[in-house]
């Protein structure tokens, strides 16, 4: 890795991110719910990261890493293993490169993100659904090919693009009491709280995770880096443990993690899809379900929620079991 990787993004750099992905990726809306707000006694804006090229916010950091690359960097493709949204969010950067993209993904992972990652073009391996078989496979694959490795999050060009959704958030909403996202690897929080950081410091980061993978949340009140272990959640893109990169930024920026219950998940689920009328994935239900569960206090505040994405298997949808 070179030495850009490791230096947290400052202003400049998210803001280049954002000029640099501007061409290749949707400006997603913000979305308001009257009925919602009177659930919650709150004024809520929902960044709609579902609507987002390839279905995720993931888009923006894959384009940002694939554009940062040089035609040599590039030349025996680019390769990572993720669950989904990130591995279709590669593929598709890396066709529009016109290199090559070696995804390494778990045997469960959900079929409508294999298939779209098929659609845009990527190399598929399979393997055994836990970490250490994830990371097996693709030095494998990249000792076999000499692929760029892109990691889902623990990159620096990864988190300035994620920066980038929370960044669109406070321009066009002003300023915001609260904004939450979900947390698996960090991706996605840690930019959001470096955003919030240069961009509107007095806005508080919450972010949300699933009981039943809640390594993040120890991690966070221990300050030290608890890796997932046997994670069994609904909320598939919230697997993975968080980075070397994304938790310092976290333990830094970020006021607070708390966690859900897979009921709460599905609830908040099906409010989004039947009050809002739009499609999203269980990651992103994940902080609209700390405001169901009242883990935090909505009340008379300006909240804003990034909805992470909207790949969704509608052949396994949770509430069908």
């Amino acid at each position: 890795m070179n030495t850009f990787i490791n230096i947290v993004p400052d202003q400049n750099t998210i803001v280049q991110a954002a000029n640099r992905i501007k061409p290749y990726i949707h400006h997603t809306p913000v979305l308001t719910s009257s009925i919602i707000n009177n659930i919650f006694n709150a004024e809520l804006f929902f960044k709609c990261e579902n609507f987002q090229k390839a279905g995720a916010f993931k888009s923006r950091g894959a384009v940002n890493t694939v554009f940062s690359l040089s035609d040599e960097q590039l030349k025996n493709g680019v390769c990572t293993h993720s669950s989904g949204n990130h591995a279709q969010a590669l593929a598709r950067a890396a066709r529009l490169r016109n290199t090559k993209a070696y995804i390494v993904m778990p045997k469960n992972s959900p079929i409508v993100k294999v298939n779209a990652v098929k659609y845009y073009g990527g190399k598929i391996t399979f393997c055994k659904p836990n970490l250490k078989a994830r990371e097996d496979t693709l030095n494998i694959i990249i000792s076999n090919t000499n692929a760029t490795e892109v990691h889902p999050y623990n990159d620096n060009r990864i988190i300035a693009a994620q920066a980038t959704a929370a960044k669109e958030l406070i321009e066009e909403t002003g300023f915001l009491d609260i904004i939450m996202t979900p947390v698996g690897g960090g991706g996605l929080l840690s930019g959001t709280a470096l955003s919030v950081h240069y961009f509107s410091p007095k806005t508080k980061v919450i972010a949300a995770e699933p009981e039943k993978a809640d390594d993040a949340f120890r991690s966070f009140y221990q300050r030290k880096l608890i890796p997932s272990k046997n994670p069994d959640t609904i909320a598939d893109g919230l697997l993975t443990s968080l980075g070397t990169i994304t938790f310092p930024i976290i333990l830094k920026f970020v006021n607070e993690i708390v966690t859900v219950s897979e009921n709460a998940i599905i609830e908040s689920m099906k409010l989004v899809w039947e009050r809002m009328k739009i499609i999203i994935e269980p990651s992103s239900a994940v902080p609209i379900a700390a405001l169901l569960e009242k883990k935090i206090d909505p009340t008379n505040k300006k909240i804003g929620i990034i909805l992470s994405g909207g790949n969704v298997d509608l052949e396994k949808l949770p509430w069908n079991k």
